[in-house]
């Protein structure tokens, strides 16, 4: 069993899809960060970043040791998940490296620099001209990367779908959030509509 602590945000449902995904025996702890629960004294020792997700699994693999290991950065999270299950990373070695790749290029970039246009358009308490301009040409241009990408490939990795496509997808989701149009990028539409059509992705993010 496996406890995951997490809210609705994309970093949240990227390990909440891959829980419906792999089949894995889960509970859900909401951590509701509207209300800065990601701060108590108990969710810190879980996660010393005060961010959600993070895992707690009573059934680690031998190699983890006996006892319940923790493990925060929905990054993490999800290379964990699929070497425990053997699932969604791929085993040929170069299909392996490209699906790290695209994980690691949306834990830098396609999350963060779309969180701050979020942050700009939606949350900021006065309009800062510079920073919307900065966040959304920004997000446009990862958008673009991403599409190229896509142009190319079925799935981030390759043809086979992987943690890349399970990370990437649900920041893909909050667009309208950014002010980008699925439209102008089609070959980004055309994965985004094929991984949103999965059940489990569908189950994951009405989690929690």
């Amino acid at each position: 069993m496996i406890d995951f602590y997490t809210w609705g945000t994309p970093n949240g449902r990227k390990v909440a899809v891959m829980l419906e995904e792999t089949g894995v025996k889960y509970q859900v702890f909401p951590i509701n960060i509207g209300k800065d629960e990601q701060f108590a004294p108990d969710f810190l020792a879980i996660s010393p970043n005060n961010r959600i997700p993070a895992i707690v699994d009573h059934e680690p693999p031998a190699a983890y040791g006996a006892k319940p290991y923790s493990i925060f950065e929905s990054g993490a999270i999800l290379i964990y998940l699929a070497e425990k299950t053997g699932q969604f990373l791929p085993k040929d070695a170069a299909a392996r490296m490209q699906a790290i790749q695209w994980l690691m290029w949306q834990m830098g970039g396609f999350g963060p620099m779309l969180g701050q246009a979020h942050h700009f358009l939606r949350a900021a308490k006065e309009q800062v001209p510079y920073g919307i301009e900065r966040y959304t040409t920004e997000a446009k241009r990862l958008y673009r990367v991403l599409n190229g990408h896509l142009g190319k490939n079925e799935y981030l990795a390759g043809k086979e779908y992987s943690i890349a496509d399970i990370a990437t997808q649900p920041w893909a989701a909050r667009h309208e959030w950014h002010q980008v149009d699925l439209a102008d990028y089609p070959h980004v539409k055309r994965w985004f509509d094929i991984i949103a059509a999965r059940p489990a992705v569908q189950r994951g993010f009405e989690i929690p």
